[in-house]
């Protein structure tokens, strides 16, 4: 991976001089999975790598561990080293100083290394650098946005404080539901009779597996959900438009603090928009990158380069 310094013959005092050129890995890790890809100087892709959670409020040291995975993975797919790269992570549960702080101790094999919320690499990417916002809306939830340098959070607390419109807490809310029609205290439907019927309706499997369940696990019955609500389901409905609700009351905040464009992301996003109150759905634009190319964007600016070139 390297490039001459310049053109040279070899009448050229530098002749034969090259230099390595830097090579820049963006991450992005989630609640479900993390994803790295690497770009040189230049901006050409020469590799990119996909893995499992990356959740730091989940369990910090897998958190690490999948990232350095990925990126080895990623590093091998583009012959390269991870001991060369850049690094610009973004990753869910980096929300406060002294979770960034806690990273950047670990002592993660990079030439360098820069990090942030998975929130705001993915505004980065979506507005590829400049003022607007993003809600996202995976497997966890948060909103972000930058206006004239500054910079807005909304959610991003975590499972057992927030998450509200998310993946796991729409799968959470169904099993609850599900929980009350078991009991005899809420009508059945489809959707809860199949969610019941996956746990045996049985009180001790579900309450077992209740135990140790994280918001992966919760998040992988939003799928039953949605096809419920579409099916005219009225749990799954009524758990589909709380959902909707909760992202829209985070939508209404940015643009009430100014956010010129406005981008719904994450693994529910297309699934959640057709819900979406009508104010809000007018306002939502497409991104014009992915969560990852702002991670790289990251790292460069970190290394005084500028953005992506296009």
């Amino acid at each position: 991976m390297r490039r001459a310094l310049h053109e040279a013959g070899p009448g050229d005092l530098s002749f034969g001089l090259w230099i390595m050129a830097k090579l820049f890995i963006g991450i992005d890790g989630g609640g479900s999975k993390c994803r790295a890809r690497i770009r040189d100087e230049s901006g050409a892709k020469l590799g990119e790598a996909e893995g499992g959670v990356a959740n730091l409020y989940q369990d910090f040291d897998a958190a690490l561990a999948m990232i350095i995975e990925t990126a080895r993975a990623a590093a091998a797919s583009g012959g390269a080293r991870i001991e060369e790269l850049h690094a610009g992570l973004g990753l869910a549960g980096a929300m406060t100083a002294d979770a960034i702080e806690h990273v950047l101790r670990a002592g993660l094999p990079f030439a360098g290394c820069t990090v942030d919320s998975d929130a705001y690499v993915a505004c980065l990417g979506a507005h590829n650098g400049g003022d607007g916002g993003v809600v996202i809306a995976g497997t966890g939830s948060a909103a972000l946005a930058l206006i004239g340098g500054e910079r807005h959070v909304i959610g991003g607390w975590g499972f057992l404080l927030g998450d509200d419109g998310s993946g796991a807490s729409v799968g959470r809310a169904a099993i609850r539901r599900a929980v009350l029609a078991f009991d005899g205290l809420t009508e059945s439907s489809p959707l809860l009779d199949l969610l019941l019927d996956r746990f045996g309706r049985d009180r001790g499997q579900l309450t077992t597996w209740a135990r140790t369940a994280r918001p992966r696990e919760y998040s992988s019955f939003a799928p039953l959900v949605f096809d419920a609500a579409a099916n005219k389901d009225r749990h799954g409905l009524a758990v589909v438009h709380q959902a909707a609700d909760a992202i829209a009351l985070m939508a209404r905040a940015l643009i009430a603090r100014g956010v010129p464009r406005l981008t719904l992301i994450g693994g529910m996003a297309r699934a959640l928009e057709p819900y979406l109150a009508e104010d809000v759905a007018v306002r939502l634009v497409a991104p014009k990158a992915e969560p990852v190319e702002g991670a790289i964007m990251m790292a460069r600016r970190a290394d005084g380069f500028a953005g992506l070139p296009s």
